[in-house]
């Protein structure tokens, strides 16, 4: 809804009025459209603002309208009718100012911010375009090269930038509403044509033909096949080559297209995940709204590695008082100088509401005695990280919790070796950890309610989409991935090439394809793995078969040979030397996948680009089954809020589990009995259980999945 009320000196303020950011439902746009015609009809008003309730301006549009026809009074009409009014209309900007809620603003007549507001046209990020004329009035206001910035990222402004474009009129550190409310006395009265913006040309470059395909060229490289980008480019190409009007219909007929596509849901659901992840739940019955968290705010982080580093400065940020250790002299003295600077970086590029926590290095297990928190960031060796767990058991005071950053080991076996396993819970963060969105918080059986609650409340805090998970081999995001980079090894023994393969993941979406991710993250991290768990490794014959299924020892050899990807200058791809960036096609990698094959009796074969596609990305899919089955991730949105924010999993496709369903779970199965039908020795292209079952009784959608494990859940123990 909203309210209105006649101010003295003949201002009528209109109030929106619906918690949390008074989005634009369909009760608030009649109540504006109402408000509006009040203030028109009544002679003792001659000037209007429009504000918010509680400090916050307008976040947009109501989402959960979208799924549903359109209520209430059209928002489009509604903000030309503001626009239209003869009497001068200022946004009082608190907050937020975001999508709808900007586009409101702009068809006011002056725009007056806090200096702490944040503004913004997000939809694209949601799969859509601006569509309440953002993409027509914006650029007309502050010129194209400024609104192709902002709308086809979608990203949020400080009220300085926005002053600084033009976007704003007046920023103050004042109330807000009072210096709204003292502008539009002042202007009331005077001419209004210049500040309607639909009326305006759209002040284009020489060059604006030139300036405009560079754009389209730039967003179609960045967004790899997602529509809302490309559709935002086209938007702003009308708003610069036709009449106001004719531009408002190329905007309407776009933002249908997208709002009709499978992208579009996929990029809502996205979005909404990230709700869903934060209200866990445990086998128990714990959850979060019955688990009391501790508020943390001191804390030690042991080991300052690569990954050590950016925790330590991921909860420094925080205002969290960090002991960062390390017991080995030149990586403490390397840390101790990188990390305030990483801090630095940081904190200017954040808009920081407390100072950083204070850092304090040392070289001393002992040091961690008095802090709430500890995360273990050690290299991945279980020897080493029991004799670490064993350590801080002796040394921190009762009451610790105590936290492992490993990215797939077990996370009971080192609670075990404590006084207190209940404290005791993985908190897998991905490189670098100051900057990546996801935290897998790994639960046990013996994990107390309090310490989950309280690594997924720190992990909020940080700014990570928290996800609890439960204790297996790789956990979550790395379980699934293992079938993953199997099913690109057993492509390249097949006939497939690592440029071919990767050629295909990028199409679909990929920011790099599986052998460059591979080189990136160093090829010795699997290699090291496969010898902890006897596929390789001295004593091992280099055969393809181990531990009874099909193997494949290409990534050892490559490994063997020295090659180790970027850090090496050579792994899957040669670059131009070790740390170089630039993927190149390497002869020598042609020339062993030719010996390999001649060694083992292979004839390569022409692969389509569908078969790569189906075998890499369904067996990961088909791991997600199995992992919903055995109660490791509570929905499948927790696992598709793991691969979009940690694995680089094209948000537009929504996440591993929601594409299932867009494909069909019945053409998931059929493919899946396919591919295993002809490689039966590989155990993770059987279709699962929970799948069959999904199928048998009519692919309910993702959001029912839920629902439907619970129930097999509890039929199963009765």
């Amino acid at each position: 809804m909203a309210t209105y009320a006649r101010l003295p000196g003949s201002v009528a303020l209109i109030t929106l009025q619906n918690p949390p950011v008074n989005a634009l439902s369909a009760a608030v746009r009649q109540g504006i459209v109402d408000t509006v015609q009040r203030a028109l009809k009544d002679p003792k008003v001659t000037s209007v603002v429009i504000c918010g309730q509680n400090g916050k301006f307008c976040g947009g549009a109501d989402i959960r309208e979208f799924a549903g026809p359109m209520l209430g009074p059209p928002l489009v009409p509604m903000i030309h009718a503001i626009e239209a009014v003869d009497k001068p209309v200022a946004a009082a900007i608190e907050g937020v100012a975001l999508g709808g809620g900007l586009e409101l603003a702009l068809g006011c007549h002056y725009r007056i911010a806090h200096s702490k507001a944040l503004l913004g046209l997000p939809e694209v990020t949601l799969g859509l375009l601006p569509g309440a004329g953002g993409s027509q009035r914006l650029p007309r206001l502050i010129g194209l090269t400024a609104a192709l910035d902002l709308i086809t990222t979608g990203r949020h402004i400080s009220a300085a930038e926005a002053l600084k474009l033009g976007i704003l009129d007046q920023v103050t550190d004042n109330n807000v509403v009072d210096q709204a409310v003292e502008f539009v006395r002042s202007v009331a009265g005077q001419p209004l044509d210049s500040r309607r913006l639909s009326t305006l040309p759209c002040p284009c470059p020489p060059d604006v033909d030139s300036l405009l395909d560079k754009a389209m060229v730039k967003v179609r490289q960045r967004s790899r096949g997602a529509l809302a980008p490309v559709a935002c480019v086209q938007a702003l190409m009308a708003a610069a080559s036709l009449p106001y009007t004719q531009g408002m219909e190329k905007e309407r007929d776009l933002l249908t297209t997208l709002f009709n596509s499978g992208q579009a849901r996929a990029l809502q659901y996205a979005f909404f995940s990230q709700r869903v992840v934060g209200k866990w739940s445990l086998p128990s019955g714990a959850s979060w709204d019955n688990s009391a968290a501790r508020t943390i705010s001191k804390a030690a982080v042991i080991g300052l590695g690569t990954m050590g580093r950016g925790i330590v400065v991921a909860l420094a940020l925080t205002g969290i008082s960090v002991v960062a250790v390390e017991t080995q002299e030149k990586q403490l003295a390397e840390a101790s100088q990188a990390v305030p600077a990483m801090l630095q970086r940081e904190a200017g590029r954040r808009s920081l509401a407390t100072p950083p926590g204070v850092i304090s290095f040392s070289s001393n297990l002992q040091d961690v005695s008095e802090v709430e928190l500890v995360i273990e960031a050690v290299f991945e060796d279980m020897s080493l990280k029991l004799q670490v767990f064993r350590h801080m058991t002796s040394v921190c005071r009762p009451g610790t919790l105590l936290c492992s950053n490993t990215s797939g080991l077990d996370i009971d076996q080192l609670a075990a070796v404590t006084q207190s396993p209940g404290l005791v819970v993985g908190m897998h963060f991905f490189a670098p950890a100051h900057v990546m969105k996801l935290l897998e918080v790994v639960y046990g059986p013996r994990s107390s309610p309090e310490a989950v609650a309280t690594a997924m409340q720190l992990g909020k805090r940080m700014g990570k989409v928290s996800v609890a998970v439960g204790n297996c081999p790789g956990f979550v995001g790395n379980r699934m991935l293992k079938p993953y980079l199997e099913q690109a090894n057993f492509l390249l023994e097949e006939g497939a090439t690592p440029q071919q393969v990767d050629e295909v993941l990028e199409e679909f979406g990929f920011p790099m394809g599986v052998f460059r991710m591979s080189d990136l993250s160093g090829l010795d991290v699997g290699w090291r793995i496969r010898k902890e768990a006897g596929l390789t490794g001295p004593g091992v014959e280099s055969t393809r078969t181990r531990q009874g299924r099909r193997y494949s020892p290409l990534p050892d050899q490559v490994c063997e040979a020295g090659r180790l990807g970027q850090k090496t200058g050579r792994g899957w791809y040669q670059y131009d030397g070790p740390g170089g960036r630039v993927a190149r096609s390497d002869p020598w990698v042609h020339i062993f996948l030719e010996a390999y094959r001649a060694e083992h009796g292979l004839v390569a074969r022409s692969i389509a680009p569908e078969e790569i596609l189906e075998r890499c990305l369904y067996a990961l899919i088909n791991e997600g089954f199995n992992i919903l089955q055995d109660a490791m991730a509570a929905g499948p949105e927790d696992i598709d809020a793991i691969y979009v924010f940690g694995y680089g999993w094209p948000r537009h496709h929504g996440g591993p589990m929601f594409h299932a369903g867009q494909v069909g779970l019945g053409r998931i199965l059929e493919r899946l009995q396919h591919h295993h039908h002809n490689h039966p020795d590989v155990p993770h292209l059987k279709p699962s259980t929970l799948l069959r079952r999904l199928v048998a009784v009519g692919s309910p959608p993702v959001q029912k999945w839920r629902e439907f494990i619970n129930k097999e859940r509890v039929h199963s123990q009765l």
